[in-house]
């Protein structure tokens, strides 16, 4: 489970890149770099890492689910995740 701290920084953020969203599709479309070099680094989606919604693991995300691949075995061996069932062959 990642730390506190961690999880907060990241959705701050996400907060960022959405505040400058519109504001750097301008800028890059004008091609004005060094507008772009003024904005806040994490205001970048680029910086932004993909983790688990529920505990912020940050390795083994499951795009399709929104969360790790421990955390999906968990729910899914518990009948947590619709649809979805051990296979056996």
């Amino acid at each position: 489970m990642a730390k506190e701290s961690i999880k907060a920084r990241e959705r701050k953020r996400i907060a960022l890149v959405a505040r400058y969203a519109e504001k750097r599709k301008a800028l890059k479309a004008a091609g004005d770099l060094e507008g772009l070099d003024k904005l806040p680094r994490n205001s970048s989606p680029v910086r932004l890492h993909n983790r688990d919604k529920i505990d912020g693991r940050p390795r083994g995300y499951m795009r399709k689910f929104g969360i790790s691949r421990v955390r999906f075995r968990e729910m899914a061996l518990a009948g947590k995740i619709p649809g979805v069932t051990k296979s056996s062959w």
